[in-house]
């Protein structure tokens, strides 16, 4: 299993009128931490792409547990509780500033090779990087 986690302040153009954050702008706090996960991996999306592997997202679901508030600084901690395989399945749990938890949320997603058009396995560097937390 391996966690990582990450820090973003809601901005005023993600809230509705009641200032709260859209629940539409979710899955870009998903997105954000995936990133940054594959960051404190030493990896990125477009290293990944330029060897020729995409990961679009095949299915997505999220519980709201509390409204995240305009200006408040949110914790994301993303997890991948299992090895991946050409699918990979993270885990988002979003806390506010008093540590309480207020969105979890999962993601599946697909190694997906570009010239291709199929799904494929993991990069190489990717699972060798991931190897030992699992």
């Amino acid at each position: 299993m391996y966690s990582h986690s990450t820090k973003i302040r809601v901005r005023y153009s993600e809230t509705d009128q009641m200032a709260f954050v859209y629940y539409g702008n979710y899955a870009q706090y998903y997105e954000v931490g995936r990133v940054e996960m594959l960051r404190s991996l030493g990896m990125s999306y477009s290293s990944m792409e330029k060897s020729g592997v995409m990961l679009p997202v095949l299915e997505l679901s999220s519980k709201f547990i509390k409204p995240a508030l305009y200006d408040q600084e949110i914790t994301i901690k993303t997890t991948v509780k299992d090895k991946p395989a050409m699918r990979i399945h993270f885990v988002y749990e979003l806390f506010n500033e008093d540590g309480e938890l207020i969105n979890v949320g999962k993601t599946t997603l697909v190694f997906f090779d570009m010239v291709k058009k199929r799904p494929c396995h993991p990069p190489q560097d990717f699972m060798e990087r991931l190897v030992s937390y699992f």
